[in-house]
């Protein structure tokens, strides 16, 4: 190993390599009055591809820096793999660093034909930017025409219709600006067809929005295409504008229903779409954004702007919600390692109509799994499931008082009903852990029942109004969640 560095100016320890890289690039962005900007990206990279790395400090031509910030990043980053450099306040300087792979006799040298390749870069980058803005978005959006999308699904136009369509009734269901989701829809993938995105493909969205705001748009919609992509991968930031955060629902659920509908549903390790990526987005957004819509509703509508196909739109819009519901469960479990499984089955048995809301029941359920009477809870509750299930769950039972026989049965219908009207308000209100905490109260008189009173009594009668008793109880936790499912014990 002494020798192969000594003799052969080769660095053999990857990770030693890239400490290097780091110390050495950060101390020359230091030395020109500035930091290295995206630094992380790159690291690796070029650990990878250097053996003996050596840091040199480059310039381009200041007037570069007229274009985007995001397309000078880009040229220097993805074509060459240089390090940008910016000032204190994080706007860029005209300089750039690059790692040899050797230590040069003639570092000035090396310096210039680093220099002499970045300049027709960026000129190649200054061309589209110009050649771009001479056609407004909107002079683009017939040409989505042109472009096939998915076979069976239409063309980039035809998704960006529906798109439009879903962001529309989104924004209005959310009290939104529904004329700038449509709006933004409408202009969100013509930047495809722009010579900046054919160059710098992942620039898609965020050219949409430089052009946007050069096209005189209102600034909602700008920021809106430039945020409807995101989150593009596992922890990469959210839409923070409101019209951003219904764009990049509707645009990633009418991937996925039209994706679902010709039958192209991931597969084992396989996922060429990106569809477990888009349903992992759309859980993020609505529940860290706080977007409270019925998801249920909002798959049907996305369905319904599909093209006929071979599956019913019932069928379908059942796949995308469990589909969904696979990547919400993901999501909770990696977001809280001490998370049970079991807890949120008790939550998801009741498919709560918003994601924000089973985010909420969640919450309960674990603050209520806390509790000293909750394991008493949880299996008087499975107690009482079974009962139900072995009983045929009888359905449209009533309680009638003038059959409540015994002290117990009494005095827990009683405990029944005074809980009733305290948790109601609390239920319509979502404050499900108050209710949990409130419906705790009934462990001494249900606990009571079960020591007292045979339910499946030889009277028809006397049996029915225990087994409607029971299912009240039931019915009140299951307004939340079924804790039955809870292994507390």
């Amino acid at each position: 190993m002494y020798r192969l560095e000594k003799k052969g100016h080769v660095i053999a320890d990857f990770e030693r390599r890239r400490e290097m890289i780091r110390d050495g690039v950060t101390a020359a962005a230091n030395g020109a009055g500035g930091h290295v900007v995206d630094g992380e990206s790159l690291y690796d990279e070029v650990a990878a591809l250097v053996e003996w790395p050596v840091p040199i400090l480059g310039r381009f031509d200041e007037k570069y820096l007229e274009l985007p910030r995001e397309v000078v990043i880009s040229t220097l980053t993805s074509h060459q793999r240089y390090f940008p450099v910016a000032d204190d306040e994080g706007a860029l300087l005209p300089r750039f660093i690059t790692v040899a792979n050797l230590e040069s006799k003639d570092p000035d040298q090396v310096r210039d034909g680093n220099e002499r390749v970045i300049r027709p870069r960026l000129a190649d980058a200054a061309f589209f930017w110009d050649g771009d803005r001479r056609q407004t978005l909107n002079g683009r959006s017939a040409a989505l025409n042109d472009v096939i999308y998915q076979r069976g699904l239409g063309s980039l136009h035809d998704k960006s219709r529906r798109t439009g369509a879903l962001a529309g009734w989104l924004a209005a269901a959310l009290d939104r600006d529904k004329d700038h989701a449509e709006r933004a829809a409408a202009l969100a993938k013509c930047d495809l067809l722009s010579g900046m995105v054919g160059e710098f493909p992942e620039l898609q969205g965020t050219m949409g929005r430089y052009y946007a705001l050069a096209d005189g748009e209102p600034e909602g919609v700008a920021e809106a295409i430039g945020e409807h992509y995101r989150p593009r991968f596992a922890g990469d930031d959210l839409p923070t504008t409101e019209i951003g955060q219904v764009l990049a629902v509707a645009d990633k659920l009418d991937t996925l229903a039209g994706v679902f509908s010709i039958g192209k549903t991931p597969s084992g390790n396989r996922d060429p779409f990106g569809l477990r990526r888009a349903a992992l987005g759309i859980v993020r957004i609505l529940i860290e954004c706080g977007l409270d819509i019925d998801l249920k509703a909002l798959i049907m509508r996305a369905v319904d702007q599909q093209p006929k196909g071979k599956i019913e739109n019932d069928v379908l819009a059942a796949d995308l919600y469990a589909f969904i519901s696979d990547r919400l469960r993901r999501y909770f479990l990696d977001r809280d390692a001490g998370l049970a499984a079991e807890t949120f089955d008790a939550v998801m048995v009741r498919e709560p109509e918003s994601l924000l809301d089973f985010d909420r029941r969640l919450a309960a359920v674990q603050t209520f799994a806390r509790l000293e009477q909750a394991e008493s809870l949880s299996a008087a509750n499975k107690r009482i499931a079974n009962i139900l299930r072995k009983a045929g769950n009888p359905d449209g039972l009533k309680v009638k008082k003038k059959l409540l026989q015994h002290d117990a049965e009494q005095a827990l219908f009683n405990a029944l009903l005074n809980a009733r009207e305290k948790v109601a308000p609390m239920i319509k209100g979502r404050r499900y852990a108050e209710a949990l905490n409130a419906l705790a109260d009934l462990r001494d008189p249900v606990d009571h029942f079960f020591d007292e009173v045979m339910v499946m009594a030889e009277d028809e009668a006397l049996k029915n109004n225990r087994l409607a008793l029971l299912g009240d109880i039931r019915a009140l936790f299951l307004d939340v969640a079924d804790i039955s499912r809870l292994s507390l014990g």
